[in-house]
């Protein structure tokens, strides 16, 4: 293997030899190293492997991320005191010319410059750090909302769409195919109570009233690195950076990063939103972003975790009633297990929601 990260390394146009390599991260979908390199002052680099199951395309993929990252990088370095090399993404270019690579066994591959003295974090434990995270997510929206050229490419079509979501549910419980629907039904009649008012901000775009932007479409807290300070510096793992509405990346950080509780808890008491944390990230969310969202944007804000919440039971249900063919489960029961707790996620919020909205009235 050694030799086969070495002569890829040599592939790209960096700079720097070769010294090792070694696994990095904890990500579930690529393949990835952090190479290191010898000489002083020399950048290190990540390569990755891309998963050509989940990113079928993998030129548009690598499009969306070169025109993202050349722009942002365009943005930031006109910042007075602003760090380019750690505060954005840098692709580098394969000796072809283009932003990645294809091996003799047909596997693509890609070459990032390694963001030095980063940290990164699973768990929101403080309002600091959410002010932060919030911040980061609104600066990348912010900067991203006068893209030129294009719309970017659906790298996952139809991600973050509820009513495409809503629709596969409905059509999976009546085919019922691995015999589960029965005893399902308290939280098939939780989820189908409010199916209906799910489908807001989708009709609110069709209306023209809420833009289609740019999005991260994955805002889970360790996509987002840290300085040695704990000031968020950068936004990576941008595979999922497509079209879409502000709101499901708002709503997906609070449903991932104020959660007192793990995604699959089983004791449905342990789980609640902390509102100090959907507060502070807020705070931070709009000091990037409130004069790019519009009125009825920014009014829709506090609604976008519940909405969120509500997908991903959703989506946890509909493959627990298929039979479990989308997400890795521990036990038989795992997919309930998790439809569970967002939906006391989900119940959680809705107790909060009035103050939740006080509190977006307030920093709009």
């Amino acid at each position: 293997m050694t030799d086969q990260l070495k002569g890829l390394f040599k592939s790209f146009s960096a700079k720097g030899s070769y010294l090792n390599a070694e696994p990095f991260g904890s990500g579930h979908i690529h393949e990835t190293w952090l190479i290191r390199t010898a000489g002083p002052g020399e950048d290190d680099y990540i390569l990755q492997k891309i998963n050509n199951i989940v990113f079928k395309n993998i030129p548009e993929l690598q499009e969306n991320i070169e025109r993202v990252t050349r722009h942002l990088r365009k943005k930031i370095s006109d910042i007075p005191g602003s760090d380019i090399k750690r505060e954005c993404l840098q692709m580098m270019p394969a000796k072809d010319g283009k932003s990645w690579l294809t091996d003799n066994h047909g596997d693509n591959w890609r070459l990032f410059v390694f963001i030095s003295n980063h940290r990164s974090y699973d768990i929101v434990d403080s309002p600091d750090k959410a002010w932060e995270g919030g911040k980061a997510i609104g600066r990348f929206q912010a900067l991203l909302a006068d893209l030129p050229g294009k719309p970017l490419h659906e790298t996952i079509p139809s991600f973050h769409d509820v009513e495409k979501r809503i629709d596969t549910f409905i059509n999976t419980l009546k085919a019922d195919p691995a015999g589960r629907a029965g005893y399902t039904k308290p939280e098939t009649d939780f989820m189908l109570k409010r199916a209906d008012d799910m489908r807001i901000i989708h009709k609110l775009g069709r209306e023209g009233k809420i833009p289609v932007r740019i999005t991260h479409n994955d805002t889970k807290f360790n996509n987002i690195l840290f300085d040695e300070n704990d000031r968020s510096l950068c936004i990576i793992d941008l595979d999922t950076v497509m079209p879409g509405y502000f709101h499901s990346d708002f709503g997906d950080a609070i449903r991932t990063g104020a959660n007192v509780a793990a995604e699959d808890e089983k004791e449905l008491s342990k789980i609640r939103m902390d509102i100090s944390l959907f507060r502070a990230y807020a705070e931070g969310y709009l000091s990037e972003t409130r004069n790019t969202l519009n009125g009825i944007e920014k009014e829709y804000l506090a609604f976008a975790p519940l909405l969120m919440t509500y997908e991903q039971a959703m989506r946890f249900l509909t493959d627990h009633i298929d039979g479990d063919k989308y997400y890795r489960i521990h036990h038989n029961d795992h997919n309930l297990q998790r439809t569970r707790a967002q939906i006391r996620l989900l119940e959680s919020m809705e107790e909060q929601y009035g103050e939740m909205k006080g509190i977006i009235e307030k920093l709009k």
